[in-house]
This record gives C-alpha cells, structure tokens and sequence, in this order.
C-alpha cells in the first residue's frame, strides 16, 4: 500500500507510482492519499508501506527516504494587489493582508507560521481548511493572500490570481519513505525501481 499528500499528481512521483503499476502488472499495489499529517502514523501502524509526502526536516533514522525532488514557498494574490507587481516579495511584504491558510493537516501550517513569526509577523488569518480550490477561489474574489508551496495548485480556471516568490526561499522536499525494517519483496521491487528512475 502506497499512501501520498493529496496533491501528489502534481509532482514525478505519481507518473513513477504508475509506471511501476504498468511494468510490475504481478504486484497488487494499492495506492490512496491521505493528510500529511497522517502519513508518517499509517507507516508505523502498517496502514501504509511506502508513503510520498513534504518534509521540511530529516525523518529519523528508523526511516529510509529517497527523492529529491524539491519546492518552495509562493504568495499567492488577486491580480490587481499592489504586491502582485512585485517579482519577488518577503513575508514583511505580507504583514497588512488578511490571510487564508492550508491548516495543520496538511503540514504545510506549521512552517507557514514559523516563518511569519521569525519575520515578526502576527498575520490575521481569515480561513484556515484544507482546500486548495476554496481558497484559490476565494483569492480570485480578493478575499485576501496565501502562502503555499508552488507546485501543489493549479491556477488554470482562477485568471484573477498570481503566484509570486516568497524570498528568502523556504524549500521542502517531496520524497518516498518507508520503514528500514519493511523488507517485504515488493517494498524491495518497488524502492529499486525509484532509484533506478
């Protein structure tokens, strides 16, 4: 069972989850996405045998991890914000605009705020959920600003909404993970062909 964040079809790795399906048709792999902030648990509980999540930090060492695999933070705004013409922006740059966040499942909350707090920001957050495109649509209203990272929303269908680098750049990094232990066959099968692709 292989476990992934929600917006995994915008990175490499799902096409390498389907290639090895397609070259591996004997291998009854099961695939499903969860919250981030389930992931690592579905590993240790066996719900889960190879997870592709977002890490900001090294796991520890009972897990294996593999990708490289990288992206960064964006501000997200409607078109006609003053901020919109920049091509680049600091979170200082952000500090007067209403907010609306990913929350904490996600794992992307934590950093978002670590980062505002550093910057000596106290951001008024005017939503905080899970959905990508209830947020996108409400920055198309000009509700506000978010922070996401670049490659985990599509802003085809919301032409009233810009993507503008945050700097300094945040990275995290987008990667496979399992349990060291997990040697199963086609745990084996399904980690060499990653390497090897």
């Amino acid at each position: 069972m292989i476990k992934g964040i929600p917006t995994i079809s915008r990175y490499q790795a799902f096409q390498l989850i389907f290639q090895f399906n397609q070259q591996h048709p004997e291998i009854n792999l099961k695939f499903s996405e969860a919250e981030t902030n389930q992931l690592m648990a579905s590993l240790d509980d066996g719900r889960a045998d190879i997870v592709f999540t977002r890490l900001f930090e090294k796991p520890q060492a009972e897990y294996a991890v593999l990708g490289e695999e990288r992206d960064y933070f964006v501000a997200l705004m409607a078109r006609d914000n003053p901020l919109a013409q920049q091509t680049a922006l600091t979170v200082q740059d952000l500090a007067h605009e209403p907010f609306l966040l990913l929350d904490g499942a996600t794992n992307v909350l934590a950093p978002v705020m670590q980062t505002l707090e550093q910057a000596g920001v106290a951001p008024q957050i005017v939503y905080e959920g899970r959905r990508v495109d209830l947020i996108l649509e409400m920055l198309n209203q000009k509700m506000g600003v978010s922070i996401m990272m670049n490659h985990s929303f599509d802003l085809a269908g919301y032409e009233n909404v810009v993507a503008v680098p945050i700097h300094p750049k945040q990275y995290s990094q987008l990667a496979f993970i399992k349990r060291q232990a997990n040697q199963s066959d086609s745990v084996r099968l399904f980690w060499q062909f990653i390497q090897e692709n």
